[in-house]
């Protein structure tokens, strides 16, 4: 898996290309498994299959709305919300269908990637104020999302393995 550092270097295309595959590499690995295998987690710290779904699900969510912010404004505009594992238990994740929540997923991205596709060299470098990283252009945020789906699509399988 490479890390944000690689997939920074990479050519756009590249990228976007890493963000096409994660819808059908997320319903592939899902496929066929039981609720039970879903929703087992590894260990208590680590989610389970259908947590790292869900929270796909959810940063597509979060992402698509950052990019809207992002690309109406004039000045970077300050990004926050909630941790991933506050989603989790808020959102009850166990309690989601895998298979819904995939498919929403697969929605999102597609919207996502209709954004991303469609924008002009320019408005690559417009930006917005990560609390942690700092200024993040959708540049930045395209390679965090292609390590971001690298690096859940790995812990779906190990937690489907029962690895942490």
């Amino acid at each position: 898996m490479p890390t944000m550092e690689e997939y920074a270097k990479q050519p756009t295309a590249q990228r976007l290309a890493r963000l096409t595959r994660t819808a059908d590499e997320l319903t592939a690995a899902i496929k066929g498994q039981s609720d039970a295998a879903l929703s087992r987690r590894p260990d208590a710290k680590n989610w389970a299959a259908k947590e790292v779904v869900c929270h796909l699900r959810d940063t597509e969510e979060a992402f698509g709305a950052r990019f809207e912010q992002i690309l109406a404004m004039e000045t970077d505009p300050k990004l926050g919300g909630p941790s991933a594992d506050r989603w989790a238990e808020e959102r009850q994740y166990l309690r989601n269908d895998a298979t819904e929540a995939a498919g929403a997923f697969r929605k999102r991205r597609e919207e996502t990637l209709a954004t991303l596709r469609g924008l002009t060299p320019a408005q690559w470098n417009k930006g917005a104020i990560h609390p942690v990283r700092g200024r993040m252009t959708i540049d930045t945020f395209l390679t965090l999302m292609a390590w971001h789906d690298d690096n859940h699509l790995d812990q779906l399988t190990r937690a489907l393995e029962g690895k942490a």
